[in-house]
This record gives structure tokens, sequence and C-alpha cells, in this order.
């Protein structure tokens, strides 16, 4: 056995030569590494359905699938939950390897493979492995200690209102101007810290693929008045108008999705448009889409759209392009975590819809969401 046998990995070799198969088979067990063959595409995909490998050794030119159609499916339908490099192998006269790198493929060996070569590349493609599992594994324990201190940061924040909410109600006695002044203060700021919390929870819930949602029949134009309701008292001290213009000539305004998330959807976008609009008004419109799909032969999808308009300073066109991305704080003095867009995003692609934003500086902004009536 070689001296370098302290490399190790699962290997699945895909190749429909058998004496190809049998050559590096032979040199990759010499150096300790466990192989699984495939003598085709469909079987290789087969198994790495049911049991992923650490490196996909794969044949260019194979009857009935070839690599590059392999390569697309691993890359672009598997969604497999840890990366899997791959490394083509390909004969001499086959000059198109650069299409194979595109579809995904992480390098390329030509035939016939040398020993030291081929092992080169495979402790290379192998560290990358290695390196990639690592960042993913941390990743994922930063995710997950966000998410535990985002839920114990709850409790206490939770404790704190329904005691602030007590002093405010001269439940534990009677208060001075002065402290019931503070109070309102620290009662404001603890219902802000606690919105944030909420929202990073949240953020990271759906990152972590353990959000679930309970899909039901709602009515938006309902779903808008209530939002519009709970938040017409922080419109009225700027003397705001909120209008409300539904079209009723619609056949219908209900969608199947989560009430829940939904009335969280337009909770942020109706209250920001209120938050960054000094004077004038913010209006919201219903009204249905239709959107045909390419090819014209595809299906015809019913969409309800809901515009929400404000009279604000407006977003500067550089920002608006990675404005539903994660912590991207707009330049307002009043902008927030960055999360409540990004939040917004995850929301309404969980409903199979679009977000986007139209804004000029100076003359206001309309967030545009469109929803499929039926899903």
């Amino acid at each position: 056995m070689s001296s370098q046998t302290s490399h190790s990995g699962n290997i699945l070799v895909v190749d429909d030569s058998p004496d190809n198969v049998f050559l590096i088979k032979t040199i990759l067990e010499e150096e300790g590494y466990i192989i699984n063959t495939a003598e085709n595409g469909f079987s290789a995909l087969a198994q790495l359905q049911a049991l992923p490998c650490d490196l996909v050794l794969l044949d260019l030119m194979m009857p009935g699938m070839d690599g590059y159609e392999v390569t697309r499916r691993i890359r672009g339908e598997m969604q497999l939950q840890q990366y899997i490099p791959i490394l083509l192998i390909t004969a001499h006269d086959t000059p198109n390897v650069a299409r194979g790198l595109d579809l995904g493929a992480d390098d390329f060996i030509r035939k016939p493979v040398t020993v030291d070569e081929l092992l080169a590349r495979v402790r290379s493609l192998l560290r990358l492995k290695r390196s990639m599992d690592e960042r993913d594994e941390i990743a994922r324990q930063r995710e997950d200690f966000v998410s535990r201190l985002t839920h114990d940061l709850r409790t206490p924040l939770v404790a704190a209102d329904r005691m602030l909410t007590l002093f405010q109600q001269g439940a534990l006695g009677t208060l001075s101007p002065q402290m019931q002044e503070a109070i309102v203060i620290m009662a404001r700021s603890n219902i802000n810290l606690l919105s944030m919390v909420n929202t990073l929870l949240e953020v990271y819930r759906f990152e972590a693929g353990r959000k679930t949602l309970a899909f039901q029949p709602v009515d938006l134009s309902q779903l808008l008045q209530e939002v519009v309701g709970e938040l017409t008292p922080l419109a009225q001290p700027k003397g705001l108008i909120i209008n409300l213009d539904f079209d009723y000539t619609a056949d219908s305004s209900t969608v199947s999705g989560d009430r829940l998330e939904l009335h969280r959807l337009f909770t942020n976008l109706i209250s920001n448009a209120i938050k960054f609009t000094e004077s004038g008004s913010v209006n919201i419109r219903l009204k249905n889409q239709i959107s045909s799909q390419s090819p014209p032969t595809a299906k015809i999808t019913d969409y309800i759209t809901v515009e929400i308009a404000d009279t604000g300073r407006g977003i500067p066109a550089a920002e608006q392009a990675t404005l539903f991305e994660r912590f991207r704080q707009g330049s307002h003095k009043i902008s927030g975590s960055g999360l409540g867009l990004y939040l917004s995003r995850r929301i309404v692609e969980a409903h199979h819809g679009s977000i986007v934003v139209n804004s000029e500086l100076g003359k206001g902004s309309i967030f545009i969401v469109s929803l499929p009536i039926k899903q």
C-alpha cells in the first residue's frame, strides 16, 4: 500500500467501461479510499439519492445519459444536503470540457489517466469537500445559536412588556408624571426590541428550513382592512391618510396562504410606508392581474396584486437592487435592522408570489406584491 494512505473518503466512480472502472478503482483502493461504482448516469443518480458520497469521478461520454446531463442534475435537481465535488474524466479528443465546468463540475482529467495526476486531483477535491463541509457546519451552528439566543431573549422581553403594562395601568401604584413618561419610553423601546427579536427568529426559521406554513383560503381585502385598522394609530400623529382602493369588480380577493404570515407581510410593508412618510398619504390598492406564462400553451395564472404606495422621500436607485437582501439597511436615518424586507420576500416566495419596488427620490415608493389566486 502507498505511503499516502492517510487519505479517506467515499468515492463514486461512474464509467460505462469496465476496464476504466477497474483501473481507477484499483488505484484509489490502494490509497485507502472506499469505492462504489456505477455503469451509467441513471445508476449514479440513484446511488447518490440513496447514499451521498464525498466525490464523484464521472466519465463525460456515456450512452443514454452523458456526464453533462449527470452533472446538470446533480447541481440543479437533486438538492443534496451537502456539496459533492465532481471530477470529469474525458478522452483527449473531447474538446468541450468547458461545458461540463459551466454546468457545475469542479475539475477534469484526461484519459489515459496517470496515477500521480489522478491521486493529486482526488486529494485536492476531497480537501475542497472537507473545507465546504466545515464551513456549512459552522454556518449551521451559528444559525442554531442565533435561533436559540433569539428564542431565549423573547422570554425576558415579554415579561418586561407585561410588567411595564402593569405600571402604565396603575396596577402597581400611582406614578408621578415623570415616572409615567419614563415608563412610556421604556415600553416603546422594549416593544421595538421584541419586534426585532421576533423578526430575527422568523428569518432563521425560514433559512433553517424549520418554517411550516398552514395554507388555507385567505381573503386579502378583509386581511388588509384588519392590518390598516391596527396601524392607523401610527399614522394619526403624522396626519397621514391611509386609503384603501379595492377592485370590487374582481371575481375574488382570496388566495391560498398562511394567514399569520400574510398578516406579518402586510403589517411590515404598511408600517414601513407609515414610518418613512412624514406627510401625505399611504395608498393600498388591491386588484386582479392576468399573467400568461411562456410557452403560449402554458396555463394562464390569475394573480391578486397588492400595491402599497407612499408619499415619502423615496429610495435611491442604488439601494433598490439590494433592498430585499438580508441585513441591507437603507440610508434613511430611521432605517431598521435590514431584516424586515428580507423576511417579507421570503414570505412572498413561500406563497409562490413576487415582490418588487418602484421608487423615485422625492416622489415616494410603491411596493407591489403579486400572489397567485390558485396554487
